[in-house]
């Protein structure tokens, strides 16, 4: 005779009816214990009677329910993960299920599942890492107890910096946090993502691939923030040389870049606060590990290796659906954010410069050329030796100098001749074109940084 298994609730009524049914007991009593009522004690009565002890087995019981996922389908599931997604914390790879592979389950089902194949995700929580921190201690540790167990587990997770929450701020466009994350995202090399995101939605309003951490980086991350919204009121940033002004004694076109940024930022109403506490701006490092967590995933999938493709699937794919993933509504903010629709003026305005001399044949020497100034009517223009004068090189990578209140044009000088007029057929020469030249009003004149630049170097110096 096959033995029957009951599970303790079962075991509770067999042993109340058994005792009721064997003894004559209190049939209310037994009501009373059961919480149930008389009528069904007496069915109870009749199926002990009929079944014995196997009449309290639930009728479901080692039955598949109907809403279960077929073995197949988790099986494809398993085999997906450790394929293909095997770098995708779980909330991304259901997302993934989803979207590439047409195949729908709940958080809850997927996780149960993953945790019944021994399958951890990347982003583990903490309470989850502990608890099998514990256990895998006492597996190399057999002898230890539990408490002890749990001190060494917890010691060691208490290496972990804590993120405590704040308050967002309550416009949209009043505070723009930033920073520039690295690892591998695609292919073998180390890359930068210069990212910005809102304090108040949480909405990402730039991103931009680099091989550094650079200036130009976090200028194309401020030109998408502009073209997409506006001008916002703060930025946020760490300690940074390209925010925070500090001296330097290199003689590289990197010397005078330390306030670029900032320059460029008072000539657009934006204030920049900058912290060494990486809990001061939560949001971006936050955001940090969620692009780490899916953006590189991604990147893989799409099969990406280079900086330009990168970009390019950032801004069309990856940074719209995760605003629509995570940011908050848009609508039910106010925005702060100020238009500028010149875009000549962002042009100018975001800007890379560097300090030059002429030599004695009217010239300056820039990345290992050399360029001459004309005016708007493409004539060349003759400075001295020892004329101090700004190297200007735009956003759209056209360069100008700065000479005083004027600015000018660089037109490189060539090493050779492109023609020769003993061996070559003459050629018609064309009319000389009017070459652009910002007006008066530009931001980068040389006098104006000067005075500024000594402003924040004082301020760097004496605090005040």
């Amino acid at each position: 005779m096959r033995k029957v298994e009951l599970s303790m609730n079962e075991d509770y009524k067999y042993q109340i009816i058994k005792e009721l049914s064997d003894h004559d007991g209190n049939i209310y009593s037994a009501a009373v214990k059961l919480n149930c009522s008389v009528r069904t004690v007496y069915r109870y009565i009749a199926k002990y009677k009929t079944n014995g002890k196997a009449a309290f087995i639930h009728k479901n019981k080692h039955r598949k329910p109907v809403n279960s996922l077929p073995q197949e389908l988790t099986e494809t599931i398993i085999r997906l993960y450790k394929d293909k997604y095997y770098d995708c914390n779980f909330c991304h790879f259901q997302d993934l299920l989803s979207e590439r592979e047409n195949i729908r389950i709940s958080y809850a089902s997927l996780y149960n599942l993953m945790t019944a194949n021994d399958l951890s995700s990347p982003k583990i929580q903490r309470r989850t890492r502990k608890e099998r921190a514990k256990k895998k201690y006492l597996l190399e540790h057999p002898k230890i107890d539990g408490k002890q167990a749990e001190d060494k587990a917890v010691y060691q997770l208490a290496l972990e910096d804590a993120h405590p929450k704040q308050e967002r701020c309550k416009y949209f466009g009043e505070e723009i946090q930033m920073d520039a994350p690295s690892m591998n995202w695609f292919g073998d090399t180390c890359s930068y993502l210069h990212l910005s995101i809102d304090n108040a939605t949480g909405i990402v309003t730039g991103a931009y691939f680099d091989c550094q951490e650079t200036l130009s980086g976090y200028y194309h991350t401020f030109l998408q923030i502009i073209q997409n919204y506006g001008i916002p009121h703060r930025f946020k940033t760490d300690n940074r040389t390209v925010f925070n002004y500090e001296s330097s004694n290199r003689s590289d076109d990197n010397k005078d870049v330390l306030t670029q940024f900032g320059y460029a930022c008072r000539q657009l109403g934006v204030t920049i606060e900058t912290t060494s506490v990486s809990q001061a701006k939560g949001m971006i490092e936050r955001a940090n590990q969620s692009f780490q967590g899916r953006l590189a995933q991604e990147l893989r999938l799409a099969g990406i290796t280079t900086i330009e493709e990168a970009n390019r699937y950032l801004c069309e794919v990856f940074i719209p659906s995760f605003n629509k993933h995570f940011a908050s509504d848009l609508n039910e903010y106010h925005s702060v954010f100020e238009p500028l629709d010149d875009h000549q003026k962002i042009n100018l305005t975001l800007a890379v410069i560097s300090p030059r001399k002429f030599d004695n044949g009217s010239s300056i020497k820039y990345k290992n050329k050399y360029y001459q100034l004309h005016d708007s009517e493409d004539r060349l223009v003759c400075f001295k030796k020892g004329t101090e004068c700004l190297v200007i090189k735009s956003l759209d990578e056209n360069l100008y100098a700065s000479v005083g209140d004027s600015v000018y044009a660089l037109i490189q000088v060539p090493k050779n001749k492109k023609t020769s007029e003993e061996f070559d057929v003459p050629v018609k020469k064309d009319k000389p074109r009017k070459v652009y030249i910002p007006p008066m009003s530009h931001p980068w004149k040389r006098a104006t940084f000067l005075r500024a630049q000594e402003k924040a170097h004082k301020h760097h110096q004496f605090g005040f």
